[in-house]
């Protein structure tokens, strides 16, 4: 007995001097509490919001103004004309659009009525379906109090429109989360284990008497993922327009190009854990844990980050599937160019010449 539990000991000692280890135990469960619980959210507060006043009379301020003081929803811009509701979704800012029309208090006690008109961004089909649940029931609310203080009743018709996705189909924004979280994964897993193979292999001295530079050796590793990574795309952009039947609104070859670029990102960040690591086992862990969860619960990929904590925000930031989202979903679905997601994309860029320079520079002290 005393010798089982001086064997238990020694397995304690163990485990506490092992720093992976008790990351594992204690650092995973507290992160993905943290996320799960913060991350995790179908309440949504502060959505930014356009209003169109075709009318400018007492009841349609006070609609709008009970709008933005029930905490659901904040202003972003005051629009003059219709003309400007299109312009102002495909900026990607605004997730709903109120729209009162013309004499609007002086036909709230006429037969037919008046009407106000909820425009949504239904790219992201449940927020949108959420958020004008939000604001028809505000307008329901005022409606009945109003009535109860008039003899003749009030009739306020509320008109829902889906932006970019009539019919709602969830398929419209699982399709570019999915693609996003596919290739991120595929990507960095294929190179996260590139270097740490050589090594593994003991073939690390072939490169190191070899008269390639440390930069030409790190591209030499990505190119051919690049391809395969590349047929990957095609595949899963063939499944989505025929399969599930998302549109391609936007240019086609602008959507390859940043496919492309995010294929590159996805690399270089896993060249960078490969040169960061001594074994296959412990990129691929770096690899699959260290970027799924990100990816998945802070990109607005199933959770709008605008939901989040500050601090998630920002980490978010870091994060190149929430820029990539971003584009695919405007090109796609949006059928917008480049000039409206020219900011998302010079970040992708940023990040992968970040990634290559990190990995070359590492690579280099591995070689000293």
């Amino acid at each position: 007995m005393n010798s089982f539990l001086a064997f238990v000991k020694k397995e304690f000692f163990h485990i506490l001097r092992d720093r992976r280890t008790l990351l594992i135990l204690f650092g995973m469960p507290v992160v993905q509490v943290i996320l799960f619980g913060f991350a995790i959210t179908n309440e949504i507060q502060d959505a930014r919001i356009a209003i169109l006043d075709q009318s400018k009379d007492e009841a349609s301020r006070e609609i709008s103004l009970k709008l933005l003081s029930s905490g659901f929803f904040r202003l972003d811009s005051n629009l003059s004309s219709p003309a400007e509701l299109e312009k102002n979704f495909q900026k990607g800012k605004t997730k709903l659009a109120v729209v009162f029309s013309p004499k609007f208090q002086q036909n709230l006690t006429s037969p037919k009525g008046t009407q106000v008109q909820l425009i949504a961004d239904a790219s992201d089909p449940n927020t949108a379906t959420t958020l004008t649940g939000y604001a028809t029931a505000i307008i329901a609310a005022y409606q009945k109090e109003k009535a109860a203080t008039n003899q003749l009743p009030l009739a306020i018709s509320t008109e829902v429109k889906m932006l970019y996705n009539e019919g709602s189909k969830s398929v419209f924004m699982f399709v570019p989360g999915v693609m996003t979280v596919i290739l991120m994964l595929v990507s960095a897993m294929m190179t996260s284990i590139a270097i740490t193979k050589e090594k593994e292999l003991g073939t690390m001295e072939v490169l190191l008497v070899s008269p390639l530079k440390p930069a030409l050796i790190v591209v030499g590793k990505v190119v051919p993922y690049i391809l395969l990574a590349l047929v990957n795309t095609g595949v899963i952009l063939g499944l989505s327009t025929y399969v599930f039947g998302m549109p391609i609104r936007g240019n086609f070859a602008l959507l390859l190009a940043e496919c492309f670029l995010f294929v590159l990102t996805s690399l270089a960040l896993g060249i960078l854990i490969s040169t960061k690591t001594e074994s296959q086992q412990v990129a691929l862990l770096l690899s699959l844990m260290g970027l799924m969860l990100p990816t998945i619960l802070l990109s607005g990929f199933i959770f709008p980050v605008e939901n989040m904590p500050k601090i998630l925000q920002y980490i978010s930031n870091i994060i190149p599937a929430r820029w990539f989202i971003i584009i695919i979903k405007n090109v796609m679905l949006k059928g917008i160019g480049l000039a409206y997601v020219w900011k998302e994309t010079l970040i992708l860029g940023a990040m992968t010449f970040f990634f290559i320079g990190a990995s070359v520079k590492n690579f280099k002290i591995r070689l000293e």
